[in-house]
């Protein structure tokens, strides 16, 4: 097969996925709110915990 019309045959079926995709799920707030969370939780995992000799410890008397 000819790569232009390999090519040309590529972005037609990508449109046509493009399209099908904007169709099926539409955009809710919940699903934003959901997805902000869950990048706000992979932050929150991904930063180290601070480690255990850097803490204060205070004694009371």
């Amino acid at each position: 097969m000819h790569p232009d019309i390999h090519l040309q045959l590529h972005h037609l079926d990508a449109a046509e996925l493009h399209r099908a995709a904007a169709d099926s799920l539409p955009r809710t707030p919940f699903r934003s709110q959901l997805g902000w969370a869950l990048v706000t939780l992979g932050l929150h995992l991904a930063v180290p915990a601070e480690p255990a000799t850097a803490r204060r410890i205070t004694l009371a008397a």
